[in-house]
Formats: C-alpha cells, sequence, structure tokens
C-alpha cells in the first residue's frame, strides 16, 4: 500500500485535514508517517476504511470516546461493532423520545399561557408510603427509598459504597420536598432546579470512589409530577386499572431490546441484564439524566421502585397488588413480600403514591 498525503487522505475519508489533526492528536487516527522535517503527515491507504467508519460516526453524534471503542471492535468483530452501533442508536432514539414529550408539553404549557406549576383545575395532594428492604440473599443494603409530601425517591447504589452513595443521592434533591419550592416554581425554573439538583447528587457521588447509584424521583406540584431517572430504577402509573412504565432503563440489555437484537423474555435471564449505560457515578456523560412532566389525575398511584422487585413480580402481579391493596403502605407492604416470596435474590426499594382530592 501506498502512503497518502493528509489532503488526498482527507478528500479519500471524507475528513476534513483540521479533523485529521485533530484525531491524531486524540490518537484516533494517527498518521502512518509523519516528516520529521517538516511534520508533515502521511497516511496508508489502509486506514482509508477505519477513517470512513470514523466520519460516518461522528455524522450520527457518536461520542469520541464511543466512536474509537467502536472502531477498535470493527478490527477484531465486525459483527460485534454492529451490534454495538446500533445499541448507541437505540439509546439516541429513546432520549430523543423522552426530550419530544417535553418539548410538547412545554409548547402545550406556552400555548395556553400556563407557565406556571400552581394553577390547579382541582385541589389535589398525595398519600405516600416508602420501604426498602434487604431480600434474602444479599448481606447489606444498598437501596435508599424517601416519599415526602413533594417529593419521591428511589436509589439503588453499587460498589463497595453503594448504600452512602444512593442516600447522598436522594439527600441532594430533599430541598424540593419543599413546598414553597415545588409547589409555586414556574415549568422552566422546576426542570432547572431539577437540572441543578441532579449535578449535585452526581458531584455528591464522586465523593465515593468507585460506587455510585441509579435515581428515579418525582417532584410533585399540587397538578403534576416531574420526573427525574438515570439507570435502571422504574417509574410505574396505574391509571384506570392499568400499568403503565413511564420511564426506560439504561442498561445494555434495555438498548438491546430497542434496536431488536433481544427480546424482553430473553432479557430477563441475560448474563448482562445489570450492566448499566448510565447512572451517578460522578461522571458528566454517565451522569446524563432524563427528565418528565407528567399530568395527575384524581385516582392515579405511582410506583418507583428497584430492580429487587421488577425482575422477579411480574408485571401482572405488580399490576394487581397496586388496583386491589389500598392504603399505600399496605401495598408496599404487599410488593416486598411478594419478591421475597420470589426468592428476594436482591435489595428492594419501594414507593407507592397516590393522588387524591385535598
Amino acid at each position: 500500500m501506498g502512503l497518502l498525503t493528509i489532503g488526498a487522505f482527507a478528500r479519500a475519508s471524507r475528513l476534513s485535514a483540521k479533523a485529521l489533526r485533530r484525531y491524531d492528536e486524540l490518537e484516533l487516527l494517527p498518521p502512518a508517517h509523519v516528516d520529521p522535517f517538516t511534520g508533515y503527515r502521511y497516511y496508508d491507504e489502509a486506514q482509508v476504511e477505519r477513517a470512513r467508519l470514523v466520519a460516518w460516526l461522528r455524522r450520527i453524534g457518536m461520542p469520541l470516546a464511543r466512536v474509537r471503542d467502536v472502531c477498535d471492535l470493527y478490527a477484531s468483530d465486525p459483527a460485534a461493532a454492529a451490534r454495538d452501533i446500533r445499541a448507541y442508536w437505540a439509546g439516541v432514539e429513546a432520549e430523543t423520545a423522552v426530550r419530544r414529550d417535553l418539548a410538547a408539553f412545554l409548547a402545550d404549557q406556552l400555548a395556553g399561557k400556563d407557565t406556571t406549576m400552581s394553577q390547579l383545575t382541582a385541589p389535589l395532594e398525595i398519600r405516600y408510603a416508602a420501604r426498602t428492604d434487604r431480600g434474602l440473599v444479599r448481606e447489606t443494603d444498598q437501596d435508599t427509598a424517601y416519599a415526602g409530601p413533594h417529593l419521591l425517591a428511589v436509589a439503588d447504589g453499587f460498589g463497595g459504597q453503594g448504600a452512602p452513595a444512593g442516600a447522598a443521592a436522594i439527600d441532594a434533591l430533599k430541598d424540593l420536598d419543599d413546598a414553597g419550592a415545588a409547589g409555586s416554581a414556574r415549568i422552566g425554573d422546576l426542570l432547572n432546579a431539577l437540572e441543578d439538583a441532579v449535578d449535585r447528587a452526581n458531584s455528591a457521588v464522586s465523593g465515593f470512589d468507585g460506587s455510585g447509584t441509579t435515581l428515579t424521583a418525582m417532584v410533585w406540584t399540587g397538578s403534576r409530577l416531574a420526573l427525574v431517572h438515570i439507570g435502571d430504577t422504574r417509574a410505574c402509573l396505574l391509571r384506570d386499572g392499568e400499568l403503565f412504565r413511564i420511564t426506560h432503563d439504561h442498561t445494555v440489555v434495555q438498548s438491546m431490546i430497542d434496536n431488536g437484537s433481544l427480546t424482553p423474555e430473553e432479557a430477563v435471564t441475560h448474563p448482562g441484564r445489570a450492566m448499566l449505560l448510565r447512572a451517578l457515578d460522578g461522571g458528566e456523560e454517565s451522569g446524563r439524566a432524563d427528565l418528565r412532566l407528567h399530568e395527575a389525575r384524581p385516582g392515579d398511584r405511582y410506583l418507583l421502585c428497584s430492580d429487587g422487585l421488577f425482575t422477579v413480580v411480574a408485571d401482572e402481579d405488580v399490576r394487581h397488588t397496586l388496583a386491589t391493596v389500598d392504603a399505600p403502605d399496605d401495598a408496599v407492604g404487599e410488593l416486598i413480600a411478594r419478591a421475597r416470596r420470589a426468592g428476594g435474590p436482591d435489595n428492594i426499594a419501594c414507593v407507592v403514591a397516590d393522588v387524591v382530592p385535598l
């Protein structure tokens, strides 16, 4: 194979000379030869294929760190690289769907001039209960659950200091459990407050080296619930007898389900079902949380829970319990009991909250 000048290589790869110099600095696309006197870069023709792959991956918006991983994987296992690209794009589509829903909600509110969170059609409140259980196998409980007049939250810690990491993440949100902070905030202000709280939570978790946590939390405003979610703890809604999951797991297995390479049934026994793509661990990219807003109705029942519940208790059993057990505390107790009867292989965190007339 012959050598190409940087200009010829740029034309062949569809990358600019400026981008090639940048990728050289990052050791993503180092040249085959650099003239020791002029510093001019030359590339081997064999590098064109990798460069074109880099160009296409950047065109779909893939971060450089992941581009490097996919390119390295492609060199040894093209099929695995293809699966990783599908998983990445499935995650992009899921995140776009969340942002689309939020944009539509905000547009509807602004068009109606209803930009405060305190303009109620009818006075409502929530009644709630929260509890964790160690389960029957784990030696420690790394789950955390919290419920207050305006804040509902569960966290599932991991690593050597998972329990304090999860507790620290929820503590960072507790300022939002204040009637003034939650009930009278404008939509934009509340979302900004949620983002700031998540940033504080991520910073707090960074102090627990090698540990991290998932986080799913909802802030009650008097007529709506603002949701923040990262990881594989979940939020579900029971409305008119039907159960809806309103969070999207940030896991490798969920990304495989999204791209069609794995069925939900296969996911139940997949060995990598606990591998997280996003969590609060002090990292900037991995700590990005989903934010959503939900209109509440009288009679709604919300469940926040860790994977110690939903991986062992069937959705229909969860739905039946939520639909038939009246008091939130009794519902929490029954859900935990079901998880324990199923073997209790993991810690269990549950929060149940009912939307009722004030």
